[in-house]
């Protein structure tokens, strides 16, 4: 029985890619390296997922994911020798607030609210996911996002935690995701887990890990595929 399902946000439920490169461009004009703003972009959000992993499972204060993001992007800049004022960086930071969704979610999660709860479990602020949401116009029921729970996935507190706020039990939680260690963690947990295959997710060309596995419980292309599998395995 799945009574609700889990949605990781930031490339599986949205384009942060396009969405990124396209605000570099319009805020700082002409690209710096022959890879692009869309290659400046991956770099950026390399540094990301290296700061939230060494952060992951610490108990100290609270520490903003918009936060991360501004001093990953100033590094670049010093990197490349790029100048932008404060405002300009700001721009780009926030950006990841305004992302698009894939064309598949918005129809996929209205069909998915027939069946069970759809929430959010994002390592994004809080504020982050309110205006992803407002933006996309996504309609999830309810909104989670990691700083609910002091910590960030894959730490095991953020997913329990989610469970707890729902009341409902991981076994019939379904945790959906484009990135196989977010649904490994859910998985070691007891939640089910369904993979959600995002090819173009850092751009078109890029080396992204699509492959299929047994061990998930869904393997799907779409969140119209998803609701399909839902509706047929509830």
């Amino acid at each position: 029985m799945i009574t609700a399902v889990l949605f990781d946000v930031q490339g599986t439920a949205t384009d942060f890619h396009t969405t990124v490169t396209e605000a570099c461009g319009s805020v700082l004009g002409a690209a710096p390296t022959e890879a692009g703003w869309g290659g400046f972009v991956n770099a950026w959000r390399a540094l990301y997922f290296e700061a939230l992993t060494d952060l992951a499972g610490h108990d100290g204060d609270w520490i903003s994911v918009h936060s991360v993001y501004r001093t990953a992007l100033d590094e670049l800049l010093h990197e490349h020798r790029l100048e932008a004022t404060d405002d300009q960086r700001e721009q780009l930071a926030r950006s990841w607030q305004r992302l698009e969704p894939w064309p598949d979610v918005i129809d996929g999660v209205r069909a998915l609210n027939e069946h069970a709860i759809t929430a959010t479990l994002s390592n994004a602020d809080v504020s982050a996911v309110v205006g992803i949401a407002r933006h996309s116009r996504i309609p999830w029921t309810v909104l989670l996002a990691a700083e609910m729970f002091g910590t960030f996935k894959p730490d095991p507190r953020v997913y329990l935690g989610a469970a707890r706020y729902l009341g409902v039990p991981p076994r019939e939680i379904l945790m959906v995701a484009s990135h196989k260690y977010d649904l490994h963690a859910a998985r070691s947990l007891g939640f089910r887990t369904a993979f959600v295959a995002r090819p173009d997710e850092h751009g078109p060309g890029a080396e992204v890990d699509v492959a299929p596995e047994a061990v998930f419980d869904a393997n799907v292309t779409s969140f119209g595929e998803l609701a399909d599998w839902v509706a047929s395995n509830r």
